[in-house]
């Protein structure tokens, strides 16, 4: 069997990479939710009006529905370092996490 047609992709039309920065801290669930929905949805603005309606209310959806898992893995994470640094002895420490 020989391959000799070539491949037909789709590429996007904008940037295919981009770059996200912050100073002195790490991205908050929000803006990494918003990282996340933007390379999932993407409205063309040639798109019939009610169906560019619909997609925003899906993206806004989208957008809580991601934010809100976010937070629940960050909170989750912290439940799970609190409970190590318990049993390590670490109680300050696990306290100190615990409030934040």
């Amino acid at each position: 069997m020989s391959l000799t047609s070539p491949l037909s992709m789709d590429l996007p039309k904008g940037p295919i990479v981009q770059v996200n920065t912050t100073a002195n801290r790490g991205f908050t669930t929000d803006e990494l939710a918003q990282q996340c929905v933007s390379r999932l949805i993407s409205i063309s603005e040639d798109a019939d009006p009610a169906l560019r309606e619909q997609a925003k209310a899906f993206e806004k959806q989208a957008l809580f529905l991601i934010k809100t898992y976010l937070d629940k893995a960050v909170q989750s994470d912290r439940t799970t370092l609190y409970n190590r640094l318990s049993e390590s002895g670490q109680s300050e420490l696990a306290e100190l996490i615990r409030r934040i």
